[in-house]
Parts: C-alpha cells; sequence; structure tokens
C-alpha cells in the first residue's frame, strides 16, 4: 500500500466510525467462538478489532489480547467496552494501519476476522505477517466473506472475493510447520437491514504451528 493508500483508508474507516454510531452488534463473532472456545487462553493478537467484540469476548475467557485498528475511534470505543466488561487490565489496543504497520511480538492466537475494505489494503502481505505472528504452538484463524449476501442484487462497490485456495497461496505456509484444522465454507443466515432474508458464505481457516 503506498502513503497515499494508507491515508485513504485511515481517513475512510476514520470518518465511518467517527460520523455515525456503533457499526457493529457488540457480539463476537460466531466463527470465532466456534473455533476457539476450546483452547486454553494465552496471548491473542485480533487484527481489525473493530469496537472490540471479539477481543473482549477473548480477554473474557482468560485471554490476554492485544486489538489493532486503524481507526482511533474504533479503539477508544474499544477500550470502553473492555472497561465495562471488567478486563481493561487483559486488553491493549494499539493503533496500526495494515499493510504498512504491525504489532511486534508472537501470540498463542491470531485472529484475522473479515480484513477486507472498500478502500485498499494490502492483504496478501497482511495475512502472511499475521502467520509469522504466530507463536509455536499456537492458532492461526482466518475468517473471510465469499461472496455478497444471497439478497445484494446490487453490490455497493466492486470486489473480488477470495477462494480457499487462492488464500492457501497468498498465506504459503511452509511444508511440516503448521497443521490444517479447519478448513472450509460456511454458509450462515444473513438478514438485510430491511428485513429480507438470506445467507451469506464465508470461508474459514485455522492453521495450527507445530
Amino acid at each position: 500500500m503506498t502513503d497515499t493508500n494508507a491515508l485513504e483508508a485511515a481517513e475512510f474507516w476514520e470518518a465511518r466510525y467517527r460520523d455515525g454510531g456503533p457499526l457493529w452488534s457488540g457480539r463476537p463473532n460466531a466463527l470465532l467462538v466456534r473455533e476457539t472456545e476450546g483452547l486454553a487462553p494465552g496471548t491473542a493478537l485480533d487484527l481489525g478489532c473493530g469496537e472490540g467484540a471479539d477481543a473482549v469476548w477473548l480477554a473474557s475467557r482468560g485471554w490476554r489480547v492485544t486489538g489493532v485498528d486503524i481507526s482511533r475511534t474504533a479503539l477508544e470505543r474499544a477500550a470502553g467496552h473492555a472497561a465495562d466488561a471488567g478486563v481493561a487490565d487483559r486488553t491493549v489496543w494499539e493503533r496500526h494501519v495494515l499493510g504498512e504497520t504491525f504489532p511486534g511480538g508472537t501470540f498463542d492466537l491470531v485472529d484475522a476476522q473479515f480484513l477486507q475494505s472498500p478502500v485498499p489494503l494490502d492483504q496478501r502481505r497482511v495475512l502472511r505477517r499475521a502467520a509469522d505472528a504466530v507463536a509455536p504452538g499456537g492458532t492461526l484463524l482466518i475468517v473471510l466473506h465469499a461472496g455478497w449476501p444471497s439478497w445484494q442484487t446490487e453490490p455497493p462497490f466492486e470486489a473480488e472475493f477470495p477462494t480457499l485456495d487462492s488464500v492457501d497461496d497468498d498465506l504459503a505456509l511452509a511444508e511440516g510447520e503448521w497443521t490444517v484444522v479447519t478448513r472450509e465454507t460456511v454458509r450462515s443466515p444473513h438478514t438485510s437491514p430491511d428485513g429480507v432474508e438470506g445467507h451469506r458464505d464465508n470461508h474459514v481457516w485455522r492453521f495450527r504451528r507445530r
């Protein structure tokens, strides 16, 4: 991502959070819950944490979580939610323009939920750095939309959606170093803002570093 693109992304997301109310439900992503509730708590990195629902959920289960987002407003809201939930002491919030900067250190869990954007994002680079940040024995969890919701007849912007194979290729994980735990497409109910019932497909990858 060029400096110009990084500025565009930062301005877009900051305006989106700043100029309206909460963007998300405040509930943790269902596939995060499904894939991690059986893991022993340790250190976790939540990439693109938004208003902090996933990070707060992890912290409430004993994880020590670093939440990362491009928007200062989102991070302020996330910190407030962590304080309200009584887990402020187990959460750290860092602003990064992913693709340009990245948190230091390694983590027992690196979580990347829906790192997809209508403005420039070097997804391949971010996911590779996410894999590099997984500690030995740790887990890499990636969830990405596989397409628009079934009721979305006029997409709001042009988008390229990944396939299971394309993300495998982008990650280029070292053979013999990782175990594939989950690799599948999940179809979930998804209702439009106007109440139209439908579904949306999401891809899920969970890898364990040996």
